[in-house]
């Protein structure tokens, strides 16, 4: 009898079934992973190219629609694809980009480094709204993600995208897809590090051929200070070759009298001669010396020295630069030689500038005040055509005193020899004197003028006599070049100062010539020298002027429309109280010294009858001066002595008994004329003599040191006849 057993296997078989499609698909694994690893495109380093390799192999042995990889951007606010594989179209794309901020839920799937079905159902509306668009879209149904970690930083996710039904990711395959992301990291670091050894190489090769071929010397020198390697350029510089300055020093070559203790590379760049591996060199060494080359030739050269470290911070070499200025040197002491002959030109031209000045204002001093006596018929009438010629006479001799002024003015301001007297100003004093002055010249022409003053530009800072001369120069320029139209005046105030503006309808100036237009002796056009009278002089003092007050002249114009100088004054004072009281301090001087301002007097104004009895002392060491004013003085009335000795100033003092004494301050000899108002007012009785002093033209005058000196008032020469009779009538009237 025969008992047939039937068992049934069918799970066995299954299960061993499953088993060996397993292994087969963990081997099939196992050797993608290898041939992978082994590939040249692999070990060659091409990201881009092994990232093809990478998400095609990924999509064949997941069986997945698309794989792609995604890396973060540096601050981890963006996910980037650097590759999408698609298994349909059998192509690669790139460059779909997704942020952090937009889709909160979806990267915190990533950061949990789990699977995601697209039914899923994210807690913000865009994110599931990109899982339905994006991936239903392209039939994606289940995304399994492989984070890519360097180190303890993740910088990217592998993507494999499944289309179909929802799929259950096994662990064979959660697996597989982390070593994927293995694969990608190695990838990424060899990729980086292949980039780094090759900028590297790129990096030397760059300084060997700037260090072969440059033209200036370069050395490397050990912490003995011994030379390890030189360029060409440094040997030819020294005449010797590489070899024979291997070993050497740099400074057994340079000139034994340039060759000092400071040249000790340990003392001055490490600062520690006893241990200079312990010190870093936080300044590099800048040092002048001559090199001495192998003919015996010397080579004028600039040294900088170095400290070169490693990368623990340790010094290693010394970095010399040397740099041939031979020719700089010679060209230097050209320069210096061609300097001190200038130096010695200027003092010449300066020197030249104060005879001339001196010798051509003496005659004219007495040209233009005998022309005076003449006009006022002093010593008699003029019938019609001499008082023409006497008229074309003194108008042509203030003409070159002008120019003479103005010489004189632009050589001591260029030689920096010009003081400033800074006093608080009214604005308002000095526009009205100024558009006084320049009134009857704009009525000729038929020119409008105006003046506009802020109500806050009430003072100003600046030397006074040189304020004037400067709107002065600005008004008559405007006025010369404005054949019809206006000329006008404001005057502004700005938070740093105060702004003078001139502006005129006349020919303006083309922007072409604005680089010579404050040129001294520079007209922009030589046609204007014949249609214009001017030496061009008046611009370029005005200029030079402001900046010694610490402000500048601008300009804008435009050609055949008219013209603007704007004239800037700097505010020295930063309050309004110390502004307020310089005014007071000005108003109180004015008050107590009202002697030093000056009072319109007309032309025909006589001096009154009152003469009888009345002497002047006249002090004068200039013939032609003495005698005008003696004559003039005498015609009129008054008693004369005019003396040029000052050795016996005193004596006439006291026998002649003078009602007013005229005393120049520049005299012949050691003794000036503020010396003899010293000596004069020590005297008890002549504690009350009225003195007035006369001055050179251009001097400056100090109201303070006319009162701490003890003169009354003063006179500028060339004396005119209206202020002479403004001091008779003030003192002996």
């Amino acid at each position: 009898m025969r008992v047939l057993a039937v068992r049934d296997i069918t799970k066995r078989k299954q299960t061993e079934e499953n088993s060996l499609i397993r292994e087969n698909y963990l081997r099939s694994q196992s050797q993608t992973l290898m041939q992978l690893a082994k590939s040249n495109t692999f070990q060659q380093g091409n990201l881009k190219a092994v990232l093809k390799e990478i998400t095609e192999a990924a999509a064949r042995s997941l069986l997945v629609q698309r794989v792609g990889v995604w890396l973060y951007n540096s601050d981890e606010s963006k996910i980037e694809c650097i590759d999408l594989y698609d298994v349909s179209t059998k192509q690669h794309s790139a460059g779909l980009s997704l942020l952090k901020a937009n889709y909160p839920a979806y990267f915190q799937a990533l950061e949990e480094e789990r699977s995601i079905a697209v039914n899923d159902v994210f807690n913000d509306k865009r994110t599931q709204e990109f899982a339905e668009s994006y991936l239903s879209v392209l039939g994606i149904t289940s995304v399994l993600y492989a984070p890519i970690w360097l180190g303890d930083r993740l910088v990217g996710v592998v993507c494999h995208q499944h289309a179909g039904g929802v799929r259950q990711w096994t662990l064979d395959e959660e697996n597989f897809a982390a070593s994927i992301a293995d694969l990608v990291k190695v990838a990424i670091e060899t990729s980086e590090r292949n980039a780094a050894q090759s900028a590297l190489r790129n990096s030397e090769a760059k300084l060997r051929a700037m260090f072969e071929h440059s033209s200036i010397g370069i050395s490397f020198a050990n912490m003995d200070e011994r030379i390890v390697d030189s360029n060409p350029a440094l040997c030819q510089m020294l005449g010797y070759s590489q070899e024979e300055l291997s070993g050497k020093r740099i400074t057994d070559y340079i000139y034994s009298e340039d060759l000092t203790t400071d040249l000790d590379y340990q003392q001055i760049v490490t600062g520690n001669a006893v241990d200079p591996k312990r010190a870093v060199a936080k300044h590099p060494l800048e040092l002048e010396k001559r090199f001495q080359h192998k003919d015996g030739s010397l080579v004028w050269t600039q040294i900088s020295v170095s400290l070169i470290c490693n990368t623990n911070g340790e010094p290693e070499f010394f970095l010399t630069i040397i740099e041939d200025i031979t020719e700089r040197k010679r060209t230097e002491l050209k320069l210096l030689k061609s300097k001190e002959a200038a130096e010695v030109g200027s003092r010449a031209k300066s020197e030249f500038l104060a005879t001339m000045s001196h010798e051509l204002r003496t005659p004219l001093n007495a040209i233009m005040g005998l022309s005076q006596l003449l006009q006022q018929k002093i010593v008699g009438t003029l019938n019609d055509k001499q008082e023409e010629y006497i008229n074309y006479i003194y108008s042509n001799g203030e003409q070159l005193l002008a120019l003479i002024n103005d010489i004189l003015d632009l050589s001591k301001v260029e030689a920096g020899k010009e003081e400033l007297t800074l006093l608080p100003l009214q604005v308002q004093d000095i526009c009205n004197y100024v558009i006084s002055t320049v009134c009857d010249r704009a009525l000729e022409k038929g020119l409008q003028l105006t003046t506009e003053i802020e109500p806050e530009a009430d003072v100003c800072i600046a030397d006074d006599r040189r304020m004037k001369q400067m709107l002065l120069n600005l008004l008559t320029n405007a006025i010369k070049f404005t054949p019809a139209g206006k000329v006008s005046l404001t005057v502004k105030k700005v938070p740093q100062g105060m702004i003078f503006t001139v502006s005129d309808t006349g020919i303006g100036i083309g922007s072409n010539q604005f680089q010579f237009l404050f040129e001294p002796f520079k007209q922009l056009d030589s046609r204007l020298n014949r249609q214009y009278e001017g030496t061009g002089l008046g611009l370029a003092l005005t200029r030079k002027l402001a900046r010694l007050h610490g402000g500048d002249v601008t300009v804008e114009s435009t050609l055949g429309e008219g013209s603007r100088f704007m004239l800037f004054l700097p505010d020295p004072t930063s309050q309004k109280a110390e502004k307020l009281q310089s005014e007071e301090i000005a108003q109180s001087e004015r008050e107590n010294n009202s002697s030093f301002v000056s009072f319109p007097v007309s032309p025909s104004a006589s001096v009154p009858d009152t003469t009888t009895n009345k002497r002047i002392l006249l002090v004068q060491d200039e013939e032609n001066t003495a005698i005008l004013l003696q004559g003039y003085l005498q015609t009129i009335g008054y008693e004369v002595e005019k003396i040029s000795d000052s050795n016996s100033f005193l004596h006439w003092v006291r026998n002649f008994e003078p009602d007013l004494i005229l005393l120049d301050v520049h005299l012949t000899g050691d003794v000036s004329g503020w010396d003899l108002l010293n000596l004069l007012r020590q005297i008890p009785s002549s504690q009350d003599l009225p003195v007035v002093i006369i001055t050179p033209a251009g001097m400056t005058v100090d109201p303070n040191r006319l009162r701490q000196a003890g003169a009354n008032d003063y006179l500028t020469k060339p004396i005119g006849i209206v202020q002479l009779e403004s001091i008779l009538i003030r003192y002996l009237s």
